[in-house]
């Protein structure tokens, strides 16, 4: 029992300095290098911006790689702190997850094939400027549509998570809502823009709060441990 409990408190540590460092990572690479290089329906304004930042751009690429990593280390971390709740559900989100990650993986790529096509030679020999444009904006804005679809698979994680919350011993509560609560956000979102062409609402802009809780929490029952 003692073994269990102390297994938990690391898991809960591990997976409170990922989260940590993914919430670090993850809006430097869409908020600050994307977002500002990126123009949405400018594929020759896109292409310049990304040319006169390539490393930037790199850099970008780089962290939600270590993103997608850390997705993995988070899932694994949070089904040993589930596990005694209930161990199917918690292997439920654990998967969930980690297909998650695994999508975003391959939207992430669609970024590569961006770079690749604005900097290799080869590309460059046989289309028009206009045609390497729209090319490298076509794989742009299928990372966006991949990574959008993916988000639903990472809603029904949190929507799982939120569940154990409410039904274990020692999570609060209110965390167990506001992580169900973000859940339903990123569903809501992502089935807006799925099924609604002009969908313009961001709803998990408003219902992260639970998110950032949790790693709040897992850094103290990290370190105070989980009580038997």
């Amino acid at each position: 029992m003692l073994t269990e409990l102390a297994s938990q408190q690391k898991a809960a540590r591990i997976a409170g300095y990922s989260l940590l460092m993914m919430s670090v990572l993850g809006p430097f690479a869409y908020l600050f290098v994307l977002q500002s290089l990126i123009v949405n329906d400018n594929a020759v304004e896109t292409a310049a911006n990304i040319l006169a930042s390539k490393g930037l751009f790199r850099s970008a690429i780089i962290s939600l790689v270590a993103v997608v990593i850390l997705d993995v280390i988070i899932a694994w971390s949070l089904y040993k702190v589930f596990k005694p709740i209930h161990h199917t559900l918690s292997l439920l989100a654990a998967c969930f997850r980690v297909v998650y990650a695994t999508m975003f993986g391959v939207a992430i790529h669609q970024l590569y094939n961006a770079l690749q096509i604005l900097i290799d030679t080869e590309f460059l020999s046989i289309w028009e400027p206009a045609e390497h444009y729209a090319h490298a904006m076509l794989y742009i804005n299928a990372f966006n549509n991949e990574w959008n679809i993916s988000l639903i698979i990472f809603g029904l994680h949190l929507l799982v998570l939120g569940y154990l919350m409410l039904h274990s011993n020692y999570f609060p509560k209110i965390l167990g809502v506001l992580i169900f609560i973000a859940g339903l956000g990123y569903l809501m979102d992502s089935l807006g823009l799925l099924f609604f062409k002009n969908y313009s609402f961001e709803i998990s802009i408003y219902t992260f709060i639970g998110e950032l809780l949790l790693i709040i929490w897992l850094f103290i029952r990290g370190r105070k441990g989980f009580p038997s």
